[in-house]
């Protein structure tokens, strides 16, 4: 029997009684939960004694939504974040490709770069690619994850040809009907997964990295927002070897889930070796910084009336919400833009009265970044959960005053409406748009300030403590987990985090330069600063 007693510091419960003056940690969970002289009556003799030293200790996060093997991946690629314009992107992709002795014909796949952040403000042709590896095939992926491009080698590798015709849901952008190599929505995210895997072992090294980056960053749960059939043995791998340190939650590709549910059978909502399948994910729509969110009034300086566009047909969606239904497995719905929420909102209310099932699947609106709040009611009463993207302020709120304009831009994210209208929500970093950081975000939360400075959406900014809540747990309960995990209380488990400074006594502005020093999951230390 393994017992830890933490005592000295700001212990936030995060519970009705937010401090507490020490825990017992035994065997995993949290044993007591009470005074420090008290808990060493019921302790055993050989307990380790921690003293926090004015640190605080608190439930460790809970990732609601990400793409952990994406993530994962993108320690095999060339990062062109950093890429101010189309030359930076030759550079960049030219240096990776003689430091890493790339042989000709061998796949490249660059990622994050963003349009909006380049001097020429569009993405790249083929041409241009062309230039930055001429004997290999090319892609570079956008950092929404929505959209790409392929040099004149990936296409003809893909078989994308003046002939091939735009999938459902997706362009494939042409120019004097040859294609310029730019692929969105749909027709990216097909294409892109017929583009070969790295080697075994380098998917085996870059998964060890990744895991160890979201342990840093003090996450013990983890998510994969979208499996499709090309990850199902690499995923059966790390589950059958233990690789495992933190617990990992799928999501199946909703139109590919009777192959897929076959594959995972031993793990759907149960824990197998720290890994389970949650349900389905269905994407919905795009991103509003590439201006493919699915929008109910045009896009600011739309010249044709343009608001982007669906995925999925209304009949398409409620039949794989009827599926959610009687499988009595969750849905996790990609929705950036108001007509995309309303229509899963319309759709789930039309399958709930379809299959007169009163399953509590809990349904996810992922992002939810333009959710309205005219839709807020519907949400409480179907019992959705929004999960935010809320850093999308920061990250991208310059973009998105451009692309809508400031006043709705400003309601992006409505996390303060969905708080009044006692709407349980959750927030997320989309991992790998963005690093899996929940200090920064919950910075975001609490301050809505865009990279240049602008105060965006004031009224929608929350209390950190509410913040805390909507990666904790929140965050546990949109898992069906609230029972076990996302606070300090007697029986959940010892899922914890040490901070260097308490987030709810710090001034708001600093909240995002808090040091993780220790992740703890089930009592063991997995991550020290």
């Amino acid at each position: 029997m393994k017992e830890t007693l933490y005592f000295n510091g700001d212990i936030l419960t995060l519970e009705k009684n937010l401090y507490a003056n020490a825990i017992l940690v035994r065997d995993g969970k949290i044993y007591k939960v009470g005074n420090k002289e008290d808990i060493l009556r019921v302790a055993d003799t050989n307990v380790e004694i921690i003293d926090l030293q004015g640190k605080t200790l608190m439930p460790s996060f809970i990732d609601a939504h990400s793409h952990f093997f994406a993530y994962s991946q993108t320690f095999l690629q060339p990062s062109l974040e950093n890429a101010t314009n189309f030359n930076d992107i030759i550079k960049i992709i030219q240096n990776f490709i003689i430091e890493n002795n790339i042989p000709r014909g061998k796949w490249i796949t660059a990622a994050n770069y963003d349009h909006n952040n380049l001097d020429e403000k569009t993405s790249p042709t083929k041409e241009i690619l062309d230039k930055a590896a001429p004997n290999n095939p090319l892609v570079i992926k956008h950092q929404s994850g929505h959209s790409g491009v392929l040099n004149s080698l990936g296409l003809k590798d893909l078989n994308i040809t003046s002939e091939t015709q735009n999938p459902e849901g997706g362009v494939i952008y042409k120019k004097n009907n040859k294609p310029t190599g730019y692929l969105e929505e749909n027709a990216f995210i097909q294409y892109v997964q017929k583009i070969p895997m790295p080697s075994f072992d380098e998917i085996i090294w870059s998964i060890k990295k990744a895991q160890e980056k979201y342990k840093s960053f003090g996450i013990t749960t983890m998510q994969e927002g979208m499996i499709v059939p090309l990850m199902s043995n690499i995923l059966n791998y790390i589950k059958e070897t233990k690789m495992l340190e933190l617990d990992y939650i799928g999501y199946i590709d909703v139109q590919q889930s009777d192959s897929l549910l076959k594959d995972f059978d031993d793990c759907i909502k149960n824990y197998v070796n720290r890994f389970k399948i949650g349900g389905y994910k269905v994407f919905l729509d795009g991103s509003p910084q590439s201006r493919t969110s699915y929008m109910l009034n045009p896009y600011k300086n739309s010249t044709d009336g343009y608001r982007g566009y669906p995925i999925h047909s209304d009949e398409n969606l409620e039949k794989y919400i009827e599926l959610s239904l009687k499988n009595n497995l969750q849905l996790l719905a990609h929705c950036n833009g108001d007509a995309a929420s309303y229509q899963y909102i319309t759709q789930y209310k039309n399958a709930k009265k379809n299959c007169d099932l009163n399953n509590d699947i809990r349904p996810v609106i992922v992002h939810a970044q333009l959710l309205p709040t005219e839709q807020l009611d519907d949400v409480h009463d179907l019992g959705m959960i929004p999960s935010f993207f809320i850093a999308h302020v920061y990250h991208w709120g310059d973009i998105h005053i451009k692309n809508f304009g400031f006043e709705r831009a400003s309601k992006i994210s409505l996390a303060n409406s969905a708080l009044k209208k006692k709407i349980k929500f959750t927030f997320h970093q989309d991992s790998p748009v963005i690093e899996p950081d929940m200090l920064e975000t919950i910075w975001c939360a609490v301050n809505r300030v865009t990279k240049n400075g602008v105060l965006l959406g004031e009224a929608e900014r929350i209390s950190t403590l509410e913040a805390l809540k909507a990666v904790t747990i929140n965050s546990a309960y949109q898992y069906f987990e609230e029972d076990i995990k996302g606070s300090i209380k007697e029986g959940k488990l010892a899922d914890l985090l040490i901070l260097d400074k308490n987030p709810l006594k710090v001034n708001k502005m600093e909240i995002r330069n808090i040091k993780i020093l220790e992740t703890i999951k089930e009592g063991n230390t997995i991550f020290r600063a």
